[in-house]
């Protein structure tokens, strides 16, 4: 077992042995999708409008698909150049060093293993609405296993699986939008007189209500919503014809969810008071309620049910890549690595399940305060994730230029180059300082410094063991 120097790539056939590159376009955008519209836009929304205000709200998620565009144009120039299966860590080990890979590689294994469990810990809360004799754990553990034998099969099988669950998600995103704008033009009249015509809801209480410095707080918990993007970037290893694949990819995923986000924000924070917005479990059930379709609060349960399982599949898949990538790197045991004949990473599939189990602890504590817990600490990783994807892209050119290359030989060449990297770097360090001056998201800053600080330590302890038992 040896260190990988900082600029030494790993070879091609390496960097995705033993995967299939069995996903298409179609599967790579739903993918991505579904990692995305899950439980920041069918659940956390509401808290952001109660939080930041409607103008606010809308005013933070504009920004953050502003934000994630930029770092997905990054990403689609390093994915393009270099598909690799666990991108991130690659480009950090590869352009950064390889400590920073190290913690990129357990970064964006704990957002998505601990966003797992808190997908799986709102399924449970879902289920107890029908079933209120059946407690949320059990619930969860059911979803857990489920999800766990949908991973382990063909990267096909997964790939479609994740197509038809995205797209239904997709489906009631736009009816929602549909609904919702039928109800703000007056086209259709809302039995509940908390609904209401007309754009008077987003400036009856001023445009800020609560300030600025809550707009800056919720810019935290609304990158955590667009997280997921990134998921392309992972997914580059297993994709057919990656440099046409990925960019195109990249545009259509970007500019649905933009739309998707800032759309369904606008219908919330207009047919909603910002106040009621926050005290429900899912605004899209709460107007759909107030507009007085029947039965839409069943439906609209069921189809978040159906967003949290994609959004946790997503997130295994993920984190189970982010280990295999670490392993083939040789900084966690060789075994984490081992495939199925059919290129499957059991091994880190089973391990990064270990996310779901804070989803159990509901038998102990509240299901509000395991869920805040875990998105927080979730959305803390997912930034920290994107600033490295921002400096990775930064080191990239620098190399290029070292080696005497254009950067007009690129297949994709991300535009705007400096001030792509250079803008969404900055805009997550804001995310940071939103998330400093919140108490509710500070302690889940200084965890996540924390975990941060002992990956660092933890890679160079084993370096320095490794290096004194060779003399």
């Amino acid at each position: 077992m040896s260190d990988i120097p900082p600029h030494d790539p790993l070879p091609s056939d390496e960097s995705t042995a033993g995967y299939q590159r069995s996903m298409k376009m179609r599967h790579v955008v739903m993918l991505s999708l579904g990692g995305v519209i899950g439980t920041g836009l069918f659940m956390s929304s509401g808290a952001t409008v109660g939080q930041a205000g409607p103008i606010g709200a809308i005013l933070a998620y504009v920004i953050g698909g502003f934000v994630a565009y930029l770092v997905m144009m990054s990403l689609g120039e390093l994915a393009v150049h270099m598909p690799e299966t666990g991108a991130f860590s690659a480009y950090a080990t590869r352009y950064i060093g390889p400590a920073t890979g190290y913690t990129v590689a357990w970064l964006y294994w704990m957002t998505w293993t601990v966003a797992l469990g808190a997908e799986l810990t709102t399924s449970g809360q879902l289920m107890q609405q029908w079933f209120p004799g059946i407690p949320v754990w059990h619930w969860s553990l059911l979803f857990g296993v489920a999800i766990t034998l949908m991973n382990i099969f063909t990267t096909r099988l997964f790939a479609e699986s994740e197509f038809w669950l995205s797209l239904l998600k997709v489906i009631i995103v736009v009816v929602f939008l549909m609904v919702g704008m039928a109800a703000i033009t007056g086209l259709i009249h809302p039995s509940q007189s908390v609904v209401s015509p007309g754009l008077h809801q987003l400036v009856k209480d001023g445009i800020f209500p609560n300030g600025l410095m809550p707009v800056l707080s919720s810019l935290l918990i609304v990158t955590f919503a667009f997280s997921g993007t990134e998921l392309i970037g992972i997914a580059a290893g297993e994709t057919a014809n990656p440099s046409k694949t990925v960019p195109k990819a990249i545009r259509m995923t970007l500019w649905r969810l933009i739309i998707f986000f800032v759309g369904a924000i606008f219908v919330i924070a207009t047919l909603l008071p910002y106040k009621q917005a926050g005290l429900t479990d899912s605004p899209f059930v709460m107007v759909f309620q107030n507009i007085g379709i029947p039965y839409t609060d069943h439906i609209m349960r069921f189809v978040i049910l159906t967003a949290m399982l994609s959004a946790a599949s997503s997130g295994l898949y993920a984190s189970s890549r982010m280990l295999w990538t670490v392993s083939q790197h040789r900084m966690l045991p060789r075994f984490f690595s081992w495939q199925t004949a059919k290129g499957i990473p059991l091994v880190a599939i089973m391990f990064s399940m270990l996310g779901g189990l804070p989803a159990l602890l509901t038998k102990y504590y509240p299901t509000g305060t395991v869920y805040i817990a875990l998105t927080s600490l979730a959305a803390f990783a997912v930034v920290a994730v994107w600033m490295s994807i921002s400096v990775s892209h930064i080191m990239f050119r620098r190399s290029l230029a070292r080696e005497g290359k254009s950067s007009h030989s690129l297949e994709y060449r991300s535009p705007g180059y400096p001030w792509v990297p250079a803008i969404s770097f900055l805009a997550c360090v804001a995310a940071f300082l939103g998330m400093a001056f919140d108490p509710i998201q500070r302690p889940s800053l200084y965890c996540g410094l924390s975990f941060t600080a002992l990956c660092y330590l933890s890679y160079y302890t084993v370096r320095c063991f490794r290096k004194c038992k060779s003399i």
